[in-house]
């Protein structure tokens, strides 16, 4: 099997739009969690997001943006990063070769929102012409194949709150295997539309305002957490066989070096240990390390009762008398949860911590829960950290649990 060196990074999320800006406001702390604007909050009960501070009209032309959802504007940024960061100058065959793999949970939501006000609403049937283009859950992965010539696998998976994450797993496995040189993998979400919010809001699993400081809204593994909150963004990265790179003297940002994959089958929503557990340790077989070797989890920490409790028994369980020994964070509670996107954003935050031996805080962990009782870096980042080996972890509704570790270069 080949290694798999992670050479390239792109990031557009609440918490910034480069890696750096995006991992330095994760070191200090700072919440990108706000209220939305009024014309989108007015009918909603919960008004807070993860906003992305992203112009598209500064990336792309008019006549580009009318073809184009906010879920592939962002998309389509984070791709072109991420390849400009690999340095990456394939040939004709290699680009035959090279595919992209993209998870995404709600894929057009926006333009699937404004598509059903003007029929129904409205009672129009002025439906824009490129709707159908604009919203079908390839999209995204289409335009940056087109955009970048990518003419090999060209996949996106869509396991809602882990479909980034599978698509890493996935796109890993596929170089591992000897079946393409490079891959790009990641994923894109903009949920922030009126529909897709009220559904969350109906389904009860969002948190509360913090009536003192909205951007204090999400309390992972706290035990006055009240839910989680949603974000928006995009991330990819480029993975490349460590071969591939070398030759051509490749900055590396991290390998990848393990993927887990699990199914709960006892409820579409609720998690279990089991499930959990099993993930992690796939994770572990696969990248061939003991459990005492991990140095840092990015966790999902979503701040719902659910999942907060059982990811910390699924540690626990995997973990043992180790386990109270790892430094965990839930950088979600700074940047919101990106849903099918996720799973990207935090491996690359899990990849600058074992970079820079730097642990990004859970900030708003002031209320002690006994249920999850781990070491979870409250509220101030630590520095000078010896990492060689992180982990993440996404949990999603629909049961499908993925883990990925990462080696520091």
């Amino acid at each position: 099997m080949k290694r798999v060196a992670v050479t390239g990074l792109g990031i557009v999320s609440p918490s910034g739009n480069d890696p750096v800006e995006f991992f330095d406001n994760l070191t200090a702390g700072r919440s990108a969690i706000g209220r939305l604007p009024e014309t989108l909050s007015a009918r909603l009960s919960t008004r807070i997001a993860g906003s992305a501070s992203f112009d598209a009209s500064a990336h792309f032309s008019a006549p580009k943006l009318r073809m184009l959802d906010r879920v592939s504007q962002m998309g389509l940024i984070a791709a072109a990063q991420a390849l400009e960061s690999a340095g990456i100058d394939l040939t004709d065959e290699e680009r035959c070769r090279t595919g992209v793999f993209l998870g995404t949970g709600m894929a057009g939501a926006t333009t699937t929102d404004e598509g059903y006000g003007t029929l129904y609403r409205d009672h129009s049937d002025r439906i824009k012409p490129y709707s159908l283009l604009m919203a079908m859950s390839n999209a995204t992965a289409a335009w940056i194949g087109i955009e970048h010539r990518l003419s090999g696998p060209n996949l996106t998976f869509s396991t809602a709150c882990s479909s980034s994450a599978v698509a890493i797993g996935e796109a890993w496995l596929r170089i591992r295997g000897g079946d393409a040189p490079v891959m790009l993998a990641g994923g894109a979400e903009a949920p922030l539309a009126l529909g897709t919010l009220k559904a969350w809001e109906a389904l009860k699993t969002l948190a509360t305002e913090d009536r003192d400081d909205p951007s204090a809204s999400c309390k992972p593994f706290a035990k006055n957490r009240s839910g989680l909150v949603l974000g928006e963004g995009a991330a990819f990265v480029v993975l490349e066989e460590w071969e591939h790179a070398a030759r051509r003297g490749a900055s590396l940002h991290g390998e990848l070096v393990g993927y887990g994959l699990s199914t709960d089958i006892a409820h579409i929503t609720r998690p279990t240990i089991e499930g959990q557990a099993r993930a992690i340790r796939l994770a572990l077989e696969s990248a061939a390390v003991a459990p005492g070797r991990i140095g840092y989890i990015n966790a999902h920490g979503t701040g719902t009762a659910a999942n907060d409790a059982v990811e910390t028994a699924a540690i626990r369980q995997v973990f043992g008398a180790s386990a109270d020994g790892i430094p965990i964070s839930s950088t979600k509670s700074m940047h919101g949860h990106l849903l099918g996107a996720a799973g990207a954003v935090e491996l690359m935050a899990a990849l600058l911590a074992a970079q820079t031996g730097t642990i990004p805080p859970t900030m708003n962990l002031r209320v002690p829960d006994p249920e999850c009782d781990l070491d979870y870096v409250p509220d101030v980042a630590r520095f000078g950290q010896d990492i060689e080996l992180a982990m993440t972890s996404s949990f999603a509704f629909g049961g499908t649990n993925v883990v990925l570790i990462c080696r520091k270069a």
